[in-house]
């Protein structure tokens, strides 16, 4: 009876989320864990996973008509997606439609490997929990995208990592298709945008966003190593699921950048005080090295050493000042804000005027001597120590030293 209300106990846990719960799961001491529900099928670090999607219901028959509409040639190149819950129907969609496309092409879930590679390697393309093979001499940029499933942030993910392609989708619980009229560019335009403000950017928050997700501790270090390269401050928050009112606390934080699964990285930060970033966001803002070249990498893991987009950061920088395009102010690097030793060696500051130095290396102080209230001060040592006397008793409406009357 144990074991089965344990296991009952980490279904609740892992439902309505898209990321495994593994942090539950280990509390726990369980060995593996079962996920219900929708998934952004991000690995994780230690225990096995089996996934239920669940069947959510999708006629096929109304599919391949929406289908044929959208796409009346026939030679026409074309990968379909669809969310996790309507993978089951997959089949009997492909049945129907491969004998009139014979070069559609229907992704397969791949929650077992995730090898996340972008770039083709035999034709194969595995990314975001999906495999797929395509035809290399077409090459993937010549793709169309058809999505079965609901407007949300899987859909968005694709559109913004698979931008060359055009997309179209099927709503199953409407019934209705769509070429998809999401300004890519114009979404595109809003984060570079963001890369800009990174840029000015002096202190930046790096928000922990996920602690099941595999590799999401070496990407935290690789994280603070380009922030401090790059001649600015770095504080991780552990603050769970962001909102504009955990994140409005840190007012010294100019910029916020967010680590979590490819699904949650691509938060809409119009209400928070500070906008939220992506960590390639943050790379091409602060690596010298990395531009912009039209793909967009929602993957923090893709960043990493060794993997398909990583680009190492520069021995030597370039430190000239620049113009901001926000500000249309004079930017540029102090070489005094950059110490000599590493982000967390645990190095002590020994100083004579220990708050100035504290202002020149830190921004934050900075902010907190500019505040004009910074907390309660112990002043040890200045407030004379005096005995302990009795005080009043009784309630505040009568104090038994109170005249009565």
């Amino acid at each position: 009876m144990k074991c089965v209300l344990e296991f009952l106990w980490l279904i609740l846990l892992s439902f309505f989320s898209c990321c495994v719960d593994e942090v539950a799961a280990e509390h726990v001491g369980a060995e593996a864990i079962v996920h219900y529900g929708p998934a952004c099928l991000s690995p994780c670090r230690k225990l096995p996973v089996l996934h239920i999607f669940g069947q959510e219901q999708l006629d096929a028959m109304r599919c391949m008509e929406v289908f044929q509409e959208l796409y009346p040639d026939r030679q026409a190149y074309v990968i379909v997606l669809s969310e996790s819950a309507y993978f089951h129907a997959i089949d009997d969609l492909a049945s129907k439609l491969k004998p009139i496309y014979p070069n559609v092409v229907f992704a397969q879930l791949d929650s077992k490997t995730n090898l996340d590679s972008s770039h083709p390697i035999s034709g194969i393309i595995q990314q975001f929990g999906r495999r797929f093979i395509i035809d290399e001499d077409h090459g993937l940029e010549n793709y169309s995208m058809f999505y079965i499933g609901s407007e949300g942030p899987e859909l968005t993910n694709f559109m913004l990592s698979w931008n060359q392609c055009p997309f179209s989708s099927f709503d199953p619980r409407t019934g209705q298709g769509r070429c998809e009229t999401l300004d890519v560019n114009r979404a595109l335009r809003r984060r570079l945008y963001l890369v800009e403000r990174a840029r000015d950017a002096q202190v930046v928050g790096i928000v922990v966003g996920t602690l099941g997700v595999e590799d999401y501790l070496s990407v935290l270090d690789h994280l603070r190593q380009t922030i401090h390269r790059a001649g600015k401050r770095a504080y991780t928050l552990a603050v769970g699921k962001p909102n504009p009112a955990k994140l409005a606390n840190f007012l010294e934080v100019d910029i916020f950048v967010l680590v979590a699964c490819p699904q949650n990285s691509l938060l809409n930060s119009t209400d928070f005080y500070r906008p939220l970033i992506t960590p390639y966001e943050l790379e091409i803002a602060c690596n010298p090295a990395r531009t912009w070249t039209g793909r967009y990498v929602t993957d923090f893991r893709h960043l990493l050493p060794g993997a398909c987009d990583h680009v190492l950061f520069p021995e030597k920088t370039n430190i000239e000042p620049s113009i901001s395009l926000i500000t249309g102010q004079l930017r540029s690097v102090d070489p005094s804000l950059i110490p000599d030793t590493e982000p967390n060696s645990g190095t002590a500051v020994m100083c004579r005027n220990h708050l100035q130095t504290m202002c020149q290396i830190s921004p934050a102080a900075s902010f907190l001597e500019s505040r004009s209230w910074r907390g309660l001060e112990q002043q040890l040592g200045q407030t004379e120590v005096k005995k302990a006397i009795v005080g009043r008793r009784g309630i505040a409406i009568a104090y038994e030293d109170e005249p009565c009357g």
